[in-house]
């Protein structure tokens, strides 16, 4: 029986990441081998034209994509950590209401999110910018780093801040000193999906930067289909390129992500 359910584990698992192969195969394909019937499993007469194409053309859009990704982390921690801390510690008059808030705001679908910026950014003046992506996917990834930091900091002994206020240590100074070192990996795994969301969005790029200078690695690959809806290799090539600082970042955080969803499991 055992046996039995790694094999289907195995099966499963190779037709969930078969179209992770199939990416990176066509990406190495000719054009003209693509027309074949059937096509080739693998690329044994492949090319590198399509990554050729990825570094002369795309480079700006993944350029754009990482600074997005990384003010929308730096934004997000800045904003949820402290937010956090007084929800699990300070104890605020209607802290119960905003948590509960937060959480409803999870359930906003991020077209009717996107619509709102797009009203409140024209009239500002940030439409078509890299500010006003890095505020707009910032919405989504503060209700949840709030609600999983709170979890986490909810744990922390209380000893243990006690002990830094006997030392004379204030608030703010027990939260830079205490708190965020021992949230480490809560705080990795927030910035990491607050980094993913950035990266992968769409919604948002597409309302409220599509006009932009700068464009996120998401609208390069909108418009290079559209504008090239034959050259398959260079637009599977651009993919895979846009997968791979999601790919690094999973499997350098993941021990830290695995400690940090068992939010509150801390121990004296």
């Amino acid at each position: 029986m055992r046996h039995l359910k790694t094999v289907l584990g195995l099966v499963l698992t190779a037709v969930m990441l078969f179209p992770v192969y199939w990416m990176i195969n066509v990406s190495f394909t000719r054009d003209t081998a693509m027309r074949k019937s059937p096509p080739d499993l693998l690329p044994l007469d492949g090319t590198l034209d399509g990554y050729r194409d990825v570094l002369d053309q795309q480079l700006p859009y993944l350029g754009t994509s990482l600074v997005v990704g990384l003010g929308t982390v730096a934004l997000t921690l800045l904003l949820a950590a402290p937010a956090a801390y007084s929800l699990a510690k300070l104890r605020p008059r209607g802290g119960g209401v905003l948590s509960f808030v937060l959480l409803i705001a999870q359930m906003i679908p991020g077209i009717i999110m996107a619509m709102g910026f797009y009203a409140i950014f024209l009239s500002t003046g940030v439409l078509n910018t890299v500010p006003g992506l890095i505020v707009a996917d910032s919405t989504l990834a503060v209700p949840f780093a709030v609600l999983i930091l709170t979890t986490f900091m909810s744990g922390i002994p209380e000893e243990l801040l006690q002990a830094a206020r006997v030392d004379g240590a204030g608030v703010v100074r027990t939260f830079v000193s205490i708190v965020l070192p021992v949230s480490r990996n809560s705080l990795i795994t927030v910035s990491l999906f607050a980094f993913l969301w950035a990266w992968s969005d769409f919604i948002f790029a597409s309302t409220l930067d599509q006009g932009g200078d700068h464009q996120p690695i998401t609208l390069g690959i909108y418009h290079y289909i559209g504008n090239n809806n034959q050259e398959w290799n260079a637009i599977m090539a651009t993919a895979v390129v846009a997968s791979i600082p999601a790919t690094v970042l999973l499997v350098i955080a993941q021990r830290y992500v695995a400690a940090g969803v068992t939010a509150g499991a801390v121990k004296d």
